[in-house]
């Protein structure tokens, strides 16, 4: 059996256009309008992925379903990549911010366990030649 990797293109256009069900003049199209990135081989033949699939079968979802243009499609995949990435970025930043806290933590616990360190016995007797008179 061959394994693919994850998102490795694989699909030619006529198989891609099936699986999208769609004829292969609009993977055309797409591609034209920005839309999809196939790769392509030192022979020049298009390949899609099974993460083009998918993406194809939304545009699709969009176009026929919900009455979107392909300009509003467009606009929707980049808002789209730009969250995903913002996502990413703030998944980030909490990492950070619990690896910022858990080190601030581990600084306090050194600075309480240098106050015992500080803190000397002294004789009771010692105490009160250090007292005020009343």
């Amino acid at each position: 059996m061959v394994r693919r990797r994850e998102g490795e293109a694989v699909f030619v256009i006529s198989i891609a256009a099936e699986l999208a069900d769609v004829h292969p003049q609009t993977l055309r199209l797409y591609e034209r309008k920005g839309l999809i990135h196939p790769i392509r081989t030192a022979s020049n033949i298009r390949l899609y992925s099974e993460e083009d699939i998918e993406k194809l079968k939304l545009i699709q979802k969009m176009t026929q379903d919900e009455g979107v243009n392909l300009a509003g499609v467009r606009r929707i995949l980049e808002l789209d990549k730009m969250v995903n990435e913002m996502r990413g970025m703030i998944e980030g930043m909490e990492r950070e911010i619990i690896e910022f806290t858990l080190k601030m933590e581990e600084e306090i616990k050194k600075i309480h366990r240098s106050y015992r360190k500080d803190i000397v016995r002294m004789p009771r007797s010692e105490v009160l030649k250090y007292e005020r008179p009343r």
